[in-house]
């Protein structure tokens, strides 16, 4: 999946955010790790979400832009 992230450099490297992902942030000293850096928390933190809705009914639909 693809997801829209956020990169912000400052003077300490980088914070990087999934705006489609609430809380879901992260960062790096080079924007390379930065990137590195969100895409396990992005994969934290579907597997977080998962392992909540567990027992419950889920149904996916698709949404066109």
């Amino acid at each position: 999946m693809k997801y829209t992230i956020v990169i912000n450099a400052s003077d300490e490297g980088f914070s990087i955010s999934c705006p489609t992902l609430p809380g879901c942030w992260s960062q790096g000293k080079t924007e390379e790790e930065a990137i590195t850096n969100i895409s396990e928390a992005i994969r934290d933190y579907l597997t977080a979400v998962k392992e909540s809705y567990q027992g419950e009914k889920i149904r996916e639909i698709e949404v066109a832009l």
